[in-house]
């Protein structure tokens, strides 16, 4: 059998069997501080697909940081097929910053595929598209809710396309969205490149959630072991068949005043569920938030003091909520949390 060629990625190669860290340039702060797009290349011995995954678009989204640091010590990877880029801050700008955006204001998963000569954002869109996105078959990149919010783990991915609908089962999270295609977002420039991206969510900016980054970890390595990249001896099982939906709806705030939720993450609703009040510091005036579908809480505020308008819940649509509910805390049950030292 012929030799694996190397891998080879902004003028650096890496042998088959081996890793390798590179970083690619991508700006000077005005300190003289260069600031790189930090890549790790794991390069198999045996031929097989590309994967890239990615955290860190946003920056204050820094679960996705601590899956990658955990999947880079995972035992799996060792002996694996095909190769793995792995990138865990893209954002660099805001990660250090605890920020979302970057400096310039942008966000940088709406100005996708970028260019060479534009803004700060459309540069480092540019390079993360031309140096990673682009070399690979198929991606996951990794994100969590905003500051303040809170998401249950979950895929997201684009409606009618079967091949991720497959990779989507692989991964295993509790819920699978069907999410159409933003403009300027990664997900879209990916796929007009050719390339399939699963879009992970779970968690809280700028906060860790046990149960999110052990569903991502996991999740990673199930794609992984069902492209054929690793064996599945050491890969967690999926504990129950994930909820699927393709339409979720929004409650948000009556009124400005203090928020109080009743439910959470992972619970069942239907027509008539009581999810939350908002009352003014009084106490002589609330509201309740009234549910009018069935299905299932995929995503809550955090923060009881909220403005008229402000997003409180957000609900999967499901017409088999309670089950939907039973197989989600199947998952929870079946993942209980590690001790200190148990975790990789």
């Amino acid at each position: 059998m012929d030799r694996r060629r190397p891998f080879e990625i902004n003028g650096e190669t890496v042998a088959p069997g081996t890793r390798a860290r590179v970083d690619i340039p991508v700006s000077t702060l005005s300190n003289h501080t260069p600031v790189n797009l930090s890549v790790e290349v794991l390069h198999g011995r045996r031929p097989g697909p590309v994967l890239f995954v990615s955290a860190a678009i946003h920056g204050d989204e820094v679960i996705g940081v601590e899956i990658m640091r955990r999947l880079l010590r995972a035992t799996p990877l060792k002996g694996m097929a095909g190769t793995l880029l792995a990138v865990p801050i893209v954002n660099t700008f805001g990660f250090l910053g605890h920020s979302r955006y970057l400096p310039d204001r942008r966000d940088l998963n709406r100005v996708f595929p970028g260019t060479s000569e534009g803004s700060m954002a459309s540069q480092l869109a540019h390079i993360f598209m031309h140096e990673v996105v682009r070399r690979a078959d198929v991606g996951i990149d990794l994100h969590s809710a905003a500051i303040h919010r809170s998401n249950l783990p979950q895929i997201r991915l684009t409606p009618g396309n079967a091949r991720l609908q497959e990779l989507g089962r692989a991964f295993g999270a509790p819920v699978i969205m069907e999410s159409k295609l933003r403009e300027g977002s990664l997900r879209m420039a990916a796929e007009m490149a050719g390339v399939d991206v699963l879009l992970y969510e779970g968690g809280e900016g700028l906060r860790f959630d046990e149960f999110a980054v052990r569903a991502g970890l996991n999740g990673i390595l199930r794609v992984m072991h069902h492209l054929k990249m690793i064996g599945g001896k050491s890969v967690p099982k999926v504990p129950a068949p994930p909820v699927r939906a393709t339409r979720s709806t929004w409650y948000r705030a009556p009124r400005g005043g203090l928020f109080r939720g009743y439910l959470t993450l992972g619970d069942a609703v239907q027509p008539g569920t009581v999810l939350g009040a908002v009352a003014n510091a009084f106490g002589d005036i609330e509201t309740e938030l009234v549910a009018d579908v069935t299905g299932i809480i995929i995503g809550r505020a955090n923060l009881p003091v909220v403005y008229e308008g402000d997003a409180l819940f957000h609900v999967a649509e499901t017409p088999r909520a309670e089950a939907a509910a039973d197989g989600i805390s199947a998952q929870l049950d079946a993942a209980p949390l590690y001790d200190e030292d148990e975790i990789i």
